[in-house]
């Protein structure tokens, strides 16, 4: 496109997007969007929307259902190459043969088939498998599980140095060698900065930076919650909650441009509304996480932070009351992504469109996999 059309076509994104830069402005600049599609100044973008959500009923079934995407796509072959794949990796970063028949059964592979739903590509989908195995290794042996190794009081240590695997440092003479030897010596940090690696074969600096700095986030709920397990003083929901929310899938779905082979501009990507829908998503389904850990997290000699238990410990509800409320909580925000989704629906950028369908993708994915991984296959308690 010559630059007088680009200035002339009113519904040329990238000439709306091309106006004042700088701090706030990313935010007019989508308001003048929303607002010139809603005046009827720009062609309605094609497809519309397919809602595509429905209840879904859970676990035992004893609970009430949850209102959640359908699932888009289910390609076991697909899953069972990038699993396979997956299990090679881990051999190469030092887990050993239990803890790759382990990572096998968890069925990363299978994750990322079903939570992106845009990508056939198995090498791109085994960036999302190995940044999923690796944060999930990451929260089991420092974070959550006791018996694996994960010690409160040695937590935030452990992570300074995972971002230093992640986010490389520069050089500091003698003083870099030991990091070095520390990180190629632990097989979780191997993991972290290899998948890194992976995804940068793919993604551009931006895209790789966005992932470090919303791993690091995560990082620090983590340092919360293990001062609240070293301590014993759990913290009320309303606290958790602001928590978890910088600790939800929010950060997996950091990679959904990647992986579909495309890049959401930062200036949409940080926008206001458009975070928020990707942080509703990434919280909605770290409920269904929650929901489909109690049990497991009850059997922990010291239990990690669950929604379902600080409603609990806050109400002196029974589980099965506290699981309502999160059950109620988690369609609430199902229910806003949807509207956001709606009401973002108008902004005429195929990148945007491709990005909010995604979300919606890694909700609808990530409930078929945890409503069928043996990791979340324990009784529930009551």
């Amino acid at each position: 496109m010559t630059e007088a059309k680009r200035k002339t076509d009113p519904n040329d994104v990238s000439a709306l997007l091309a106006g004042p830069t700088g701090l706030g402005t990313h935010a007019a600049r989508l308001a003048q969007l929303l607002n010139r599609a809603r005046a009827g100044d720009l062609d309605p973008p094609q497809p519309a929307i397919d809602p595509a959500y429905a209840w879904r009923s859970w676990g035992d079934g004893s609970g009430s259902p949850l209102y959640c995407p359908i699932t888009e796509r289910i390609n076991e072959p697909l899953a069972d190459e990038v699993d396979d794949r997956l299990a090679a990796w881990a051999g190469e970063c030092g887990f050993d043969d239990d803890e790759i028949v382990k990572i096998r059964k968890t069925r990363f592979g299978r994750l990322v088939m079903l939570t992106h739903a845009d990508c056939d590509d198995p090498d791109r989908l085994l960036i999302g498998a190995k940044m999923n195995a690796a944060w999930w290794a990451a929260d089991d042996y420092y974070a959550d599980d006791s018996a694996l190794g994960a010690v409160p009081e040695q937590l935030p240590p452990r992570l300074v140095l995972a971002m230093a695997a992640m986010d490389p440092l520069p050089r500091a003479g003698e003083f870099s060698a030991p990091l070095e030897q520390a990180i190629d010596a632990e097989r979780v940090l191997v993991a972290l900065r290899s998948g890194l690696e992976h995804m940068g074969r793919y993604a551009t600096h931006e895209q790789v930076q966005r992932t470090c700095y919303a791993t690091f986030a995560m990082f620090v709920s983590w340092s919360a919650y293990a001062a609240w397990r070293h301590t014993g003083e759990y913290p009320p929901a309303w606290k958790y909650l602001a928590a978890r929310q910088h600790d939800s899938f929010y950060t997996s779905m950091t990679l959904c441009d990647v992986i579909g082979g495309y890049r959401l501009p930062a200036e949409l990507f940080y926008d206001a509304r458009i975070r928020r829908a990707a942080f509703l998503a990434g919280t909605a389904v770290v409920l269904v996480n929650d929901l489909y850990s109690v049990a497991k997290d009850l059997e922990d000699a010291k239990p990690p932070c669950n929604m379902v238990l600080q409603v609990k410990a806050d109400r002196g509800c029974s589980i099965d009351e506290a699981t309502e409320v999160t059950v109620q909580l988690h369609n609430d925000l199902v229910r806003d992504f949807e509207a956001s989704h709606r009401e973002l629906q108008a902004a005429p950028s195929v990148e945007l469109q491709r990005f909010l369908r995604a979300l919606r993708a890694w909700m609808g994915g990530a409930f078929e996999w945890h409503d069928s991984n043996p990791r979340y296959k324990t009784g529930r308690k009551t």
